[in-house]
C-alpha cells in the first residue's frame, strides 16, 4: 500500500456499465498479472462502496503497484495500458491516469531559451559590442551546464524532486549572466579610461568580483535557508540551487576573466563607440537615469506615497492566498493523469481523487476483520467521510488499514480539517478497540502535512532573512537607516510578487496569457523559495546602487552635510543605474521564459521571481530608495559609535584594492614609508581628531600629542586595532581599516607595564607577552630566553655584577627602564617591521628616557625595524644626553658642541598634530593603557591573533654600542 497508483474508469457507451461486468473483470485479471501491481480493484465485488457512480454510466478502479513512482519503469505501464486497452466494439471505454503517470525525468525546452536571447539584446545595447555581450553568457551557460550535469548524475543514484533541476537551471542562468555582467561593465569602464588588459582584470575581479562573491554568498545563504522548514525534498531543493549559484560566481571568477584576457584591447571602446558616447552622457547628467532621479527625488514625500499605493495595490490579492501541494488536477489539459482526474472528480466527487489511509496497530487483537470493521464504522460516522472503501487488517493480522473517502478535494481546506478531527478522535478509538498508533497517512495527509510544516516555517525564516538582511548591510554601509529601508523594501517585493502570483493562480486574472489550466492554490514552498530568491537579488541592488552613493557621499567635497548628501544621491544613481536596469532586465526575461510552458510548479514561481524582480528593481531600489534617501538627506548615514566599533568591516565593492593601489603609486613616486597619515580621522571619546605623520622606514621617529586619550587613539589605531574614521591611513604599505589584519600581523605595541602585574616574575612575564602576541598555545623557550638576554645586553652598561639577572627577579622590582626595555625586547624579538611605544616619557627620568631612545635607535640599525615612540614630552627628553655614559662604548669622548645633538639624528620629529575635540584626561594612575581602549587589548594581555616571528641575532656577538649619536 505504500507503493504508487493508478487509476481506472470504465465508461459505458451503450447501458449501464454493470452489463459489461465480465469484460471488465477479466481486463482486471490481466492487469493483475502485470508485474508490479500488488493489486487491483474489482468495482463489481460485494461490498464494494463508491465505485459505481449514481447514473451507473461509470466504475472506477485503483491500480497498486509495489514500487514507488520513481521505481516504476516504462515497460510496467505499457503493459498495464495494453492490459486495460478495451476492443472495438465492447461497449464501453476505459482510461487509464494516476500518480502513475507522474514525471520523473527533467527537460529543458527551447522557449526556455527565450529569456537567453533577450539577455543577448539587452548586453549587447549595454556594452554595445557583441563580443562583450558574448562572454557573460558563454560562462552562465557553462556555469548552468556544470550545475545541470552535477543534479542529473547524483539524480542516478538518489531521488531528487523533478522541480530540482529546473529551479537551479533558471536561478544559476539569472545570476551567471548578472554577475558576469557587474564584472564585464567594470572591465570596460576601466579600458575606457586608459588602464592596461591585466591591470584592469585584477582590480575588476576584486572591486566588481567583491560584489558578486557577495551577492552569491546571500544568495546561497538564503538558499540553505529553506532547510529550515526541515522538509528533505525542499532542502534538496534549495541546495542544489545554491549549488548553481556557487558555480556561477566561481565562473564569474575563474572563466569569464581568463575570456576576458584572452580578448585583450579588443574589448577597448573605441574612442567614438557607443559605450564611449553614453559614458560621456553620463558625466554630464544627459542620461535616463539622470532625469529619473531628479524626478524621483524632486518630491520625495509624493514618490514615496505613489510607489506605497502601487505596490500596496499588487499585495491586496494576498488576502486570499492558499497554499497546498500540486495533485494531478494541475497537471498539463489533455496528459492521462489529468484526464482521469477530471472525470473522477465529475462522476464520483473530488474526495476521490483524495483518499485518506488510517492505519493502526492490532496485534493486541482476537478479531482482527471485526477490529478493523469497527474502527472503519466508526470513521465513516465522522462529517465529510463521504465513503470507506476498503477495511482490511494485513496477512499477519498485525497492522490494520482503512481507505477513507473525504467529501472534499487534497487542496481544500475542509480536508484538513477532517484529517485533524480523525486524529483528535485517534486516542478514544485505542481506547474502545483495545489497539494502539492509529496514524492518518497516505498522498493526500503527507501533502497537507508538509503544508502545514512549510506554512509553519515562513515566518522563521522570514524572521531569520530579514535579520539577515539588517545586519549585512549595517556591515556594508555603516548606517542603521539604510538597512531598515532595505529590509522594508525587500518586504514591500515579497508582498507585490506574492499578490500577483495570487492574482493570476487563485483569481484566474490573465489565465490564458499565461497558460494557466487550473486556478486554485499556489504551491507551499513558493512563499519561501520567493523569499529566498528575491532576498539575494535585493541585496545585490541594494549594494550596487547604494554603495555608489554612499561612496560618493564620503569622498564628496562639499561642505554642507545636506548638499553632500543630495550630489551624492545623483552621481551615485547616474553611475550605476544603467548597470542595475540591465541586471534586472536579464532576471525578468530569463524567469518570463518559463512561464508559458513550465510546469504547475514552476509557473508560479517563475511569475513571482520576475514580478518580484521588477518591483524591486524599478520600484523600490531606483526609486523609493532615492526618495528616501533624498528625505533622510546626511541622517541616513548616522550609526551609534559602539555600534560601529562592534562590526566587523567587509570591503563588498572592493575599495581597499582601489586605496591600496593608490597607495602603491604614493611610494612609487614618494618612496616607502613605515606609516603615512594625511588628515587620518583618530577616533576618540571626544570625537575624531586629524593627525598628519610621515614616518619613515629603518627610523626612529617621536611624536608627540597633549591630549592622553589622542594618543593612546593613535597607537592602538597605528597597530591596526582601531579604525580610523576618515583621511588617508598606511602603515607598512597597507591601508586602514581595510587591511588592519595584515598590519597586526606586522606591528608591536610596546604598553605601559601596569602595577597589577608586579608580582609576576619577569620570566613568566615575558613568555605571556609572546603567547598573548603570538598563536602559539604555549611560548617557546628559546624565543622567552632571546628576549631576556637581549633586554641583559641593553641593560648591562647600567648594571653592576652584583645584581641578579632579569629572570630570576620580579617584574615589581624592575625600574622603570628595565621594565620598558623588557618589553621592548619582548616585541623586538618578534622581528615586526613596526614598533610602536605607548608613553615612554610616563615612568622614565630625562636620561633614562634618552638611554632608551638609544636602544630604539640600535634596534632599528640592527634589524631594519621602524619605532614610533608616541608621548606628550618624548621628543624633548630624548634630546637629552644620557648619563652615565655606558662604559661599553669604546669611542673618543665626544665633542662638547653635540652634546645637546638629539640621540636619534636619523628621527623625523613631527609637530603634535592640532587637536579638534577635547579628550578625557589621563587616569589618576598613569597611561590609559592601564585601562585598555575598547578596541585594543590590555597592557599585560596583548592580542593574540599575531604571527610570532624569531629574531636570530647572536647575542655574544652583536654590537654593544647604542648609537647615542644617531649615526
Amino acid at each position: 500500500a505504500s507503493g504508487t497508483t493508478g487509476q481506472l474508469v470504465f465508461e459505458s457507451t451503450s447501458g449501464p456499465i454493470t452489463d459489461h461486468q465480465a469484460p471488465i473483470e477479466d481486463q482486471i485479471k490481466a492487469i493483475e498479472k502485470v508485474k508490479h501491481v500488488s493489486s487491483v480493484d474489482d468495482p463489481f465485488a460485494s461490498g464494494a462502496v463508491g465505485t459505481i457512480s449514481t447514473d451507473k454510466k461509470f466504475a472506477q478502479s485503483q491500480i497498486q503497484f509495489d514500487v514507488s513512482v520513481t521505481d516504476l519503469s516504462p515497460t510496467t505501464i505499457a503493459e498495464v495500458e495494453k492490459a486495460a486497452k478495451t476492443a472495438t466494439g465492447a461497449g464501453y471505454t476505459t482510461t487509464l491516469g494516476g500518480d502513475m503517470y507522474t514525471a520523473t525525468g527533467a527537460g529543458v525546452g527551447l522557449t526556455d531559451l527565450i529569456g537567453v536571447f533577450v539577455a543577448f539584446i539587452v548586453l549587447s545595447v549595454t556594452f554595445g559590442s557583441l563580443i562583450a555581450a558574448g562572454l557573460p553568457l558563454i560562462t552562465a551557460g557553462l556555469g548552468v551546464g556544470i550545475t545541470m550535469s552535477t543534479i542529473l548524475t547524483i539524480a542516478s543514484v538518489a531521488t531528487i524532486s523533478t522541480t530540482t533541476p529546473t529551479l537551479a537551471l533558471m536561478i544559476g542562468l539569472a545570476v551567471g549572466i548578472d554577475y558576469g555582467l557587474f564584472i564585464v561593465t567594470r572591465h570596460r569602464r576601466q579600458l575606457a579610461h586608459g588602464m592596461g588588459v591585466e591591470e584592469s582584470l585584477a582590480q575588476s575581479s576584486a572591486t566588481a568580483g567583491s560584489a558578486v562573491v557577495f551577492a552569491g554568498t546571500t544568495v546561497i545563504i538564503a538558499l540553505c535557508g529553506l532547510a529550515v522548514a526541515n522538509i528533505p525534498f525542499l532542502t534538496v531543493m534549495g541546495v542544489a540551487a545554491a549549488g548553481g549559484v556557487a558555480v556561477a560566481v566561481c565562473a564569474a571568477l575563474t572563466l569569464l576573466p581568463a575570456l576576458l584576457a584572452i580578448c585583450g584591447n579588443r574589448l577597448r571602446p573605441k574612442p567614438k563607440s557607443h559605450a564611449v558616447k553614453l559614458a560621456g552622457k553620463a558625466a554630464a547628467g544627459r542620461t535616463m537615469g539622470a532625469r529619473w532621479v531628479a524626478i524621483a527625488t524632486r518630491v520625495p514625500a509624493i514618490t514615496v506615497v505613489v510607489v506605497l499605493l502601487v505596490i500596496g495595490v499588487l499585495a491586496i490579492p494576498i488576502k486570499d492566498l492558499a497554499l497546498a501541494l500540486p495533485d494531478n488536477g494541475s497537471a498539463d489539459v489533455g496528459s492521462p493523469q489529468r484526464t482521469t482526474f477530471d472525470l473522477i472528480a465529475t462522476e464520483f466527487g473530488p474526495g476521490y481523487n483524495a483518499p485518506l489511509l488510517v492505519t493502526a496497530d492490532i496485534i493486541t487483537s482476537t478479531d482482527p476483520k471485526g477490529t478493523v470493521q469497527d474502527l472503519a464504522d466508526d470513521i465513516a460516522k465522522i462529517p465529510g467521510v463521504v465513503a470507506i472503501t476498503k477495511q482490511t487488517p494485513n496477512e499477519t493480522a498485525d497492522l490494520g488499514l482503512v481507505r477513507v473517502v473525504p467529501q472534499w478535494a487534497q487542496s481544500d481546506p475542509r480536508t484538513t480539517e477532517l484529517v485533524g478531527r480523525i486524529r483528535a478522535q485517534a486516542p478514544g478509538w485505542e481506547t474502545k478497540l483495545k489497539i494502539s498508533d492509529i496514524t492518518v497517512t497516505g498522498q493526500t495527509a503527507v501533502a497537507i502535512d508538509v503544508n502545514t510544516r512549510l506554512s509553519g516555517a515562513l515566518v522563521p525564516f522570514g524572521l531569520v532573512v530579514v535579520g539577515l538582511a539588517l545586519i549585512l548591510l549595517m556591515i556594508v554601509f555603516r548606517s542603521i537607516a539604510v538597512p531598515i529601508k532595505a529590509a522594508l523594501g525587500y518586504l514591500l517585493s515579497i508582498a507585490a510578487a506574492l499578490g500577483t502570483v495570487t492574482a493570476a493562480f487563485i483569481w484566474g486574472w490573465g489565465a490564458g496569457p499565461l497558460g494557466i489550466t487550473e486556478v486554485g492554490p499556489l504551491v507551499s514552498f513558493l512563499p519561501i523559495i520567493l523569499m529566498g530568491v528575491l532576498f539575494g537579488l535585493a541585496m545585490d541592488y541594494e549594494v550596487f546602487l547604494v554603495s555608489a552613493i554612499r561612496e560618493d557621499y564620503v569622498h564628496s567635497g562639499h561642505a554642507s552635510p545636506q548638499d553632500r548628501a543630495r550630489h551624492a544621491i545623483r552621481t551615485g544613481f547616474i553611475s550605476s543605474a544603467r548597470v542595475v536596469t540591465a541586471a534586472a532586465v536579464i532576471m525578468i526575461s530569463v524567469f518570463a521564459a518559463f512561464i508559458p510552458h513550465g510546469s504547475s510548479t514552476i509557473k508560479p514561481i517563475a511569475l513571482g521571481l520576475a514580478v518580484g524582480v521588477f518591483v524591486d528593481a524599478f520600484m523600490v531600489r531606483m526609486t523609493l530608495v532615492p526618495a528616501v534617501l533624498a528625505l533622510l538627506g546626511s541622517k541616513a548615514w548616522w550609526m551609534p559609535k559602539r555600534l560601529d566599533k562592534a562590526l566587523p568591516h567587509i570591503d563588498v565593492e572592493g575599495s581597499a584594492l582601489v586605496r591600496h593601489v593608490e597607495q602603491v603609486e604614493w611610494e612609487e613616486t614618494n618612496g616607502a614609508v613605515a606609516v603615512r597619515a594625511e588628515a587620518a580621522a583618530i577616533a576618540t571619546d571626544g570625537g575624531p581628531v586629524a593627525v598628519d605623520l610621515s614616518v619613515p622606514r629603518q627610523a626612529t621617529v617621536s611624536y608627540d600629542h597633549p591630549d592622553p586619550a589622542v594618543r593612546a587613539a593613535l597607537v592602538w589605531t597605528l597597530s591596526g586595532w582601531r579604525k580610523p574614521v576618515g583621511g588617508h591611513l598606511a602603515v607598512l604599505g597597507r591601508v586602514l581599516p581595510e587591511e588592519a589584519g595584515a598590519v597586526r600581523k606586522s606591528v608591536r605595541v610596546v604598553p605601559l607595564p601596569s602595577r597589577d602585574d608586579d608580582a609576576v616574575d619577569v620570566r613568566r612575564y615575558v613568555s605571556t607577552l609572546l603567547v598573548a602576541q603570538s598563536e602559539k598555545p604555549w611560548p617557546s623557550r628559546s624565543t622567552t630566553n632571546r628576549a631576556l638576554e637581549q633586554a641583559e645586553n641593553w641593560l648591562s652598561p647600567w648594571r653592576v655584577d652584583t645584581e641578579q639577572r632579569l629572570a630570576d627577579r620580579r617584574l615589581g622590582d624592575l625600574t622603570g627602564l628595565e621594565r620598558r626595555l623588557v618589553t621592548l625586547s619582548a616585541a623586538a624579538v618578534q622581528s615586526p617591521e613596526l614598533i610602536v611605544v605607548a608613553e615612554p616619557d610616563r615612568d622614565l627620568d630625562p636620561g633614562a628616557m634618552s638611554w632608551f631612545a638609544g636602544v630604539c635607535a640600535e634596534l632599528v640599525h640592527d634589524t631594519g625595524t621602524t619605532v614610533v615612540l608616541i608621548g606628550s614630552t618624548v621628543t624633548a627628553l630624548a634630546d637629552r644626553p644620557a648619563s652615565p655614559v655606558p662604559e661599553a662604548i669604546p669611542e673618543p669622548a665626544p665633542d662638547p658642541a653635540a652634546a645637546d645633538a638629539p640621540p636619534t639624528a636619523a628621527a623625523e620629529i613631527s609637530e603634535p598634530a592640532e587637536t579638534t575635540a577635547e579628550g578625557d584626561g589621563p587616569p589618576d594612575d598613569g597611561f590609559p593603557g592601564d585601562d585598555p581602549p575598547e578596541d585594543g587589548p590590555s597592557d599585560d594581555q596583548p592580542p593574540d591573533d599575531v604571527v610570532p616571528g624569531g629574531q636570530d641575532d647572536d647575542t655574544e656577538t652583536r654590537k654593544q654600542t647604542h648609537e647615542l649619536t644617531g649615526q
